[in-house]
Parts: C-alpha cells; sequence; structure tokens
C-alpha cells in the first residue's frame, strides 16, 4: 500500500468521521421525540454521505493513493464508532446522544480545518475545494446539536435522578 502524506492522512480521517457521522446522525435521531430535530439529523446524515461521497472523488484523484487513504478512513470509521458505542451506552436518551453529536461534530470541524491549513499550504486546489464546500456545512451541524442539546436539556428536570 502506498505511503500517504500528512494531507492525504487526514483526508482520510475527514472521510472516515464524515462516514462515521453518517451513521451516528441516524443512531440519534433514533433517541429523539422531537420530529423537528429527528427530519434535521437525517438531512445531516445525507449531508455527511454526500461529504463522504466528495472525499472519495478527490482520493479517487490521488494516483496510486486511493486505497491507502480509504484504509485510513475505515481505520477513523471504527475508531468513531467504537466511541460512540462507549459513550452510548444501552441506557443512553436523547440529551446523550446530543452531547455525543457536539463532540463527534466539533472534532469534525476542526478536522475540516487542519485539512484545509494543510491544502493552502500545499497548493491544492481539489481539496481546498472540498474544504470551501464542507466547512461551512460542519459549523452548521455542530451548531444544530448543540442548540438541540440545550433546547433538550432546558426540558429536563435537573432534580430528577440520573
Amino acid at each position: 500500500m502506498a505511503e500517504l502524506t500528512k494531507l492525504e492522512d487526514k483526508l482520510g480521517e475527514v472521510l472516515g468521521l464524515a462516514k462515521a457521522g453518517r451513521d451516528a446522525t441516524k443512531s440519534v435521531a433514533g433517541m429523539l421525540d422531537d420530529e423537528g430535530l429527528v427530519a434535521t439529523l437525517r438531512t445531516m446524515s445525507e449531508e455527511a454521505a454526500e461529504t463522504a461521497r466528495r472525499c472519495e472523488e478527490v482520493a479517487a484523484a490521488r494516483s496510486g493513493r486511493k486505497t491507502a487513504i480509504i484504509e485510513k478512513a475505515r481505520e477513523t470509521t471504527g475508531e468513531a464508532k467504537e466511541m460512540m458505542q462507549t459513550y452510548l451506552g444501552p441506557d443512553a436518551e436523547g440529551l446523550d446522544g446530543l452531547e455525543f453529536l457536539s463532540m463527534a461534530e466539533a472534532g469534525e470541524v476542526c478536522h475540516v480545518e487542519i485539512l484545509g491549513a494543510m491544502a493552502r499550504n500545499a497548493g491544492d486546489r481539489d481539496v481546498l475545494e472540498l474544504v470551501e464546500w464542507a466547512l461551512p456545512i460542519q459549523e452548521r451541524h455542530l451548531a444544530t446539536v448543540r442548540e438541540g442539546g440545550v433546547s433538550l436539556a432546558s426540558e429536563e428536570d435537573p432534580q430528577e435522578p440520573a
């Protein structure tokens, strides 16, 4: 397998996180009763799938490196899913899910920003175009889950046993 540059390694991580995000939003949507938020999470899942598709498209243009980038993505997806399973045990509720998603989305924002910085340093137009498209979406996802979590928490009885 080809050795990846730091830029390609980060591209693989962004791809892996997008794939994990697609599944995580679907999973958390199943924990919620708020139909508006559920619909928003479904949209986020679709946008994560589109991000993954675009990452794969950029990876495919990397001569001889696509397989290694995809392998890095698989590794990252597996790690993210493992973290989700650890954080969201069998008794997890909607607020737990939104808290997890807030951490995951913050991580995705940072990874995309880091990928953008590397792409600027490398003068990589393909990756820069990907970042310019994905970053506003990731920032919106983070704001959405943060606001959803705060809203749901405001409805909780803070004196109720955990």
